[in-house]
């Protein structure tokens, strides 16, 4: 099993950046796949991206070219770094394995992109 912290989120306005943090605990950490979803307001939780163990990334076509995905398997980290914004952004952002069965969502972490 794999348990995880998100944070980073915040408000900003449009065109702006954040970077999420997630903090990840589990000795299977590094052989598996973790991705970032969200959820908005009203809307159902999707995967933003995707990041393997070795480094492949993909994402969602609504953060192509906005968005990256990156990891540290030493530190056991995962990071989202969010450039350009955009007020349909605004969800609160989750860290998790991609592949679990029966994933725990945690606490995530709020980003509210508004003027």
């Amino acid at each position: 099993q794999v348990h995880v912290v998100e944070s980073g989120g915040g408000l900003v306005q449009p065109g702006g950046s954040l970077r999420l943090t997630c903090a990840a605990s589990g000795s299977i950490f590094s052989i598996i796949t973790m991705g970032w979803y969200r959820q908005g307001p009203g809307k159902e939780r999707e995967l933003v991206a995707a990041i393997t163990s070795g480094g492949s990334t993909n994402y969602a076509d609504s953060v192509k070219g906005r968005f990256t995905i990156s990891r540290d398997n030493a530190k056991k980290m995962v990071y989202l770094q969010m450039n350009s914004l955009k007020p349909e952004d605004t969800a609160v952002y989750y860290c998790n394995n991609r592949y679990a069965s029966r994933p725990y969502w945690g606490q995530g972490t709020q980003v509210t992109v508004s003027s």
